[in-house]
């Protein structure tokens, strides 16, 4: 194959796998992202856009194995009742329907700051279903809140989200550092949050409610404490400076050393970590091709024109790839620390456009809909844009004087 009938087809595989990982799924074919990923970089091996050791080259170990090591600490957690616990107890003391909606947003956002956004959905929206039905409340609400304020909330450290755990690894901002400027950002995001949602659907939130009863979680008490203790030592590892990826290893090697109750691999999130590897390929194929630099010497004028331009720039990208993919793209533009930080708020921030702006939201609508909830596109969007503007503006102003 010569080099323009090449160039051709990479780009042309290239743009079909982010168009499809950005729609989740191919019409009349039962593949989700992960696949799609994988059938993308499978693909451009075959064609000879890079090399297998090229392909083997592309993938960041590093980010595939953090992203593991939290895993495994979050399997240990469930299967402790640690989300249950934290759960019920925090809002079993909600008093009416504002201090409840607030509840869920700041314990949602805090938790996705420690362990990833997509677990706290994951675990929180059956909880939060039951409660409103419980309390016969309007529940979309409090789901958007919850799927927003996890996105908000991950902004704030490495680990919160997969593409804070990519920046994380690409660059030399530790996690004090990245805490320290960006978790600002999404204490104050997670207010704007609460009243942006509380504005929008006044009626829901007059009067108020008796104290929700909750039935007791089933909790297993020894393996709670011992991976309580273990995410103590590793949270306090990570802000003294150890390294990221080693002393998350070590941490989820610890607790799969146990006689309590063995962590089955097969819980971990399979699909994300296969759908990481084959889209670092097929960036890099766009790398190899010559594609990435072309793009860049179009928008680099764009990118440097500061923290605004810079971050108008991934949150349209974000929401038009997802924002994994835009991270990946946008990687080898980043040069100072500034850049790295703003990378991170405004792709994650960007998320909460739409309701197919992140794997978050998508989680919360997926299990609504299996409760019998429907979470519309629109009704999402009411929520989304504004919210999504305000926090950007928030992060901008924020970065351009303080980072």
């Amino acid at each position: 194959m010569n080099d323009i009938l090449l160039q051709g087809a990479t780009l042309i595989i290239v743009l079909l796998t982010y168009a499809a990982i950005a729609i989740g799924r191919v019409p009349h074919l039962r593949m989700n992202r992960a696949t799609i990923a994988l059938v993308g970089a499978a693909s451009l091996i075959a064609i000879g856009a890079l090399s297998e050791d090229e392909a083997f080259a592309a993938i960041d170990i590093g980010t595939i194995l953090l992203l593991a090591a939290m895993m495994v600490i979050n399997v240990n957690l469930r299967l402790a009742g640690f989300f249950d616990v934290i759960g019920r107890q925090v809002l079993s003391i909600a008093q009416g329907p504002q201090m409840l909606l607030a509840i869920i947003i700041l314990m949602s956002g805090i938790l996705s700051a420690i362990f990833l956004n997509d677990t706290i959905c994951l675990m929180f929206t059956p909880l939060v279903i039951d409660v409103t039905k419980q309390l016969k409340r309007n529940p979309i609400p409090y789901l958007i809140g919850l799927a927003t304020a996890t996105n908000i909330g991950s902004t704030a450290t490495i680990t919160g989200n997969p593409q804070n755990v990519i920046i994380g690894q690409a660059s030399d901002v530790s996690y004090l550092q990245f805490l320290l400027y960006l978790s600002p950002v999404a204490l104050l995001g997670l207010f704007i949050c609460w009243v942006i949602i509380i504005f929008t659907y006044r009626e829901e939130f007059r009067g108020s409610f008796s104290p929700i009863v909750l039935p007791e979680p089933r909790v297993y008490r020894p393996l709670l404490h011992r991976t309580s203790l273990v995410v103590i030592i590793l949270m306090f590892a990570f802000l003294v400076g150890f390294p990221i990826v080693s002393s998350a290893c070590v941490a989820a090697g610890f607790l799969l050393i146990s006689r309590l109750r063995p962590t089955k691999l097969l819980n971990l999130d399979w699909d994300l970590l296969a759908f990481f590897g084959g889209l670092f390929v097929v960036t890099s194929a766009l790398e190899y091709s010559g594609f990435s630099e072309n793009l860049f010497r179009l928008i680099h004028p764009i990118i440097a024109g500061g923290v605004a331009s810079m971050s108008v720039t991934t949150a349209v990208l974000s929401n038009i790839i997802s924002n994994v993919p835009a991270v990946l793209l946008l990687r080898p533009e980043m040069q100072t620390q500034q850049d790295w930080l703003v990378l991170a708020m405004s792709s994650t921030l960007a998320g909460n456009f739409t309701l197919l702006g992140s794997a978050a939201n998508l989680i919360v609508a997926e299990l609504s809909a299996e409760r019998g909830i429907h979470l519309g596109f629109v009704e999402y969007l009411k929520i989304g844009v504004p919210l999504t503007i305000a926090t950007l503006l928030v992060g901008i102003i924020w970065l351009s004087y303080i980072a």
